[in-house]
């Protein structure tokens, strides 16, 4: 006698609720990716606050935004094996309970480096959450709707992050920055909900999950890590008093990243999975999109740090007006991407992303405008301009990096590419703020003095400079996402004949 089939396989599911329940699926962890980037972004709006109240200075403060980066970063690889291992449902529960205990962690905490392991706990979550709607979409979408499919989830996504600095702000202004770490829990439970009605228990593929399976690669996971937090921190040490510290960092941050290069070959050599399956940058637009991504990674994490700290420290802006002046660019990006994810279906992804990738870097640019006596409505124009730049990029990036892989590659290529740009969005918040830091003394100013000044906007159009250089660098290697003809195949009398 046979067993009953189980009730969530993915066939099962299919069968239940027929061809919309793709689009359910997408929607049920379309939430908790929301939680997860409304946790990383929103917490910038209550910096300041969160360093006057624990009294920080402006690097330690900024480790607030790179701690979750790292344990972001690093935890994204880990996403295919515990989908091979546990299974969609049992892996994007368990992320959802971890981000929601980190929210009421850091919501409680009454020392600073409780706020720091709440971070960390939260960041962990996100990394592990963030590559799986991206599977889903390569994997039960048909290449004609799944630029539509990245539009919609991305129309979603950004929502979080457009209401959250509006909602934060206010939050900060009337009950203070402890109030911001609770957000996530509503959207924690409603995506729990619809995870154990929507979301199947099976691997990618439909395959049943397996729990015999081979450890995870622990070295190479522990090598990642350890590169990446040397990295950051040989960057605030460049900006300290001691060069030997940062020249120590780095040079180990290098060695690391050479270790474990060779560490995955090895494991490949030897038919074990390693984290990262270097096969993947083999295929030219993966690799080219990987170095769009690193980039671009940079410039959208480094200005999401320093965009409300500009306006709020720079600007003399309240916590509520930030919200209120990014609210309507992300409203703005939210109608964009749903517009060019149709696009993604018909046109070219090369040129939707270097599309964006001007507009951007325009934006950056053009933010130099801004004054201490500007209207309000410029600074909401430049930030406007930016975000339909990132909504040409959002549902096109992944889109043209990621077609040319074979499908028992795609989880791998998702988790790595998502890796690449966030190591560059950990590298980006830590950049901005040394630079800052840098241009800020060389100017003669400093965060200590009350009011801005001419010198401190000055510190701070130079870093928006930076980020404009790093999008217009960027676009060198988004012209390589071009499919390149396929070369004419010989006639048989030519192959006879040779």
């Amino acid at each position: 006698m046979t067993a009953p089939a189980a009730p969530f396989t993915l066939a099962n599911l299919r069968a239940r609720y027929g061809p919309r329940y793709r689009w359910l699926l997408l929607l049920s962890v379309m939430l908790g990716t929301m939680a997860s980037i409304m946790s990383s972004t929103i917490v910038n709006v209550a910096i300041p606050d969160m360093s006057q109240h624990f009294a920080l200075g402006q690097e330690r403060a900024q480790w607030v935004s790179s701690g979750f980066m790292v344990a972001t970063t690093v935890s994204m690889l880990t996403t295919p094996w515990l989908l091979a291992r546990y299974g969609y449902r049992r892996t994007y529960a368990g992320t959802m309970l971890l981000l929601m205990t980190g929210g009421m962690v850091g919501g409680l905490a009454n020392s600073f480096g409780l706020v720091m392991g709440a971070r960390v706990a939260e960041g962990l979550a996100a990394g592990i959450v963030q590559p799986i709607p991206a599977i889903i979409i390569m994997r039960a979408f048909g290449p004609h709707e799944q630029g539509r499919a990245s539009g919609l989830f991305g129309m979603g996504v950004v929502l979080a992050p457009a209401l959250g600095p509006s909602i934060g702000g206010l939050l900060v202004d009337w009950f203070g920055w402890r109030s911001i770490f609770f957000m996530v829990i509503p959207l924690c439970l409603l995506s729990l909900w619809m995870a154990y009605r929507y979301v199947p228990d099976s691997a990618p593929g439909g395959v049943a999950a397996d729990r015999n399976s081979a450890m995870i690669d622990w070295r190479g996971l522990l090598l990642g890590g350890v590169g990446t937090l040397c990295l950051l921190n040989g960057m605030v040490a460049l900006h300290g008093n001691s060069l030997l510290e940062a020249v120590v960092l780095l040079v180990a941050a290098l060695m690391a990243m050479a270790v474990f290069i060779g560490w995955q070959r090895h494991m490949a050599d030897t038919g074990r999975a390693p984290l990262m399956n270097l096969a993947l940058f083999g295929y030219r637009q993966f690799a080219m999109g990987s170095v769009v991504a690193f980039i671009y990674g940079t410039a959208l994490f480094g200005s999401t740090y320093l965009l409300p700290v500009y306006m709020q420290l720079g600007l003399n802006l309240s916590a509520s007006h930030v919200g209120t002046i990014l609210l309507p660019a992300g409203l703005v990006l939210a109608a964009t991407i749903a517009g060019v994810g149709r696009l993604a279906d018909r046109q070219p992804t090369w040129l939707l992303v270097s599309t964006g990738l001007s507009l951007l870097a325009a934006s950056f640019a053009l933010m130099l405008t801004v004054g201490l006596g500007s209207a309000l409505w410029l600074l909401v124009l430049w930030a406007i301009l930016g975000r339909i730049g990132l909504g040409f990029i959002l549902p096109s990036l992944n889109l043209g990096s990621l077609r040319p892989l074979p499908k028992d590659l795609m989880p791998q290529g998702v988790s790595a590419i998502s890796f690449v740009r966030m190591l560059g969005g950990a590298i980006g918040v830590s950049l901005c703020g040394i630079v800052l830091e840098w241009r800020l003394a060389a100017h003669g100013d400093s965060f200590a003095n009350a009011s801005s000044s001419p010198a401190r906007l000055a510190a701070f159009n130079e870093a928006f400079l930076m980020l404009a250089a790093l999008c217009a660098l960027a676009m060198v290697a988004a012209w390589q996402l071009r499919e390149r003809a396929a070369a004419p195949q010989p006639r048989p009398e030519q192959l006879r004949a040779d």
